[in-house]
């Protein structure tokens, strides 16, 4: 059964996502996975999760393989309005996995990154 206490904003086709769960999993915990590509965001959402990280959108931006750049989402003078109504529009903007426990939530990015969560 999912811990509903850790959940993780997934894309089954990248490898540290996959490496994240895999991780969680060795460790006895079953997370709620979110494949964020099908469910999509809300802003309210995004701004949430962005709070809980302490982070920017600029942040959890994905710029590799998507339109971000041609967007305009990565000069410096993009809002954050812009790029969370980006995301919105197009999940594949926001970078993965992200991952949310009590401790808070993070960018994954390595896979290790999880355990500062556990």
């Amino acid at each position: 059964m999912a811990d509903p206490t850790v959940t993780v904003f997934h894309n089954p086709a990248c490898g540290t996502s996959r490496k994240t769960i895999e991780l969680l999993r060795e460790r006895g915990i079953e997370p709620t996975v979110v494949e964020y590509l099908k469910a999509g965001w809300s802003k309210p959402q995004l701004k949430q999760l962005l709070a809980t990280m302490g982070a920017a959108a600029r942040d959890i931006l994905r710029e590799r393989g998507t339109e971000a750049e041609a967007l305009g989402l990565t000069k410096a003078d993009a809002s954050e309005e812009a790029i969370l109504d980006a995301m919105v529009r197009d999940p594949i903007l926001v970078n993965r996995p992200i991952v949310v426990t009590p401790k808070g939530a993070a960018l994954c990015r390595p896979q290790e990154t999880v355990l500062d969560l556990l």
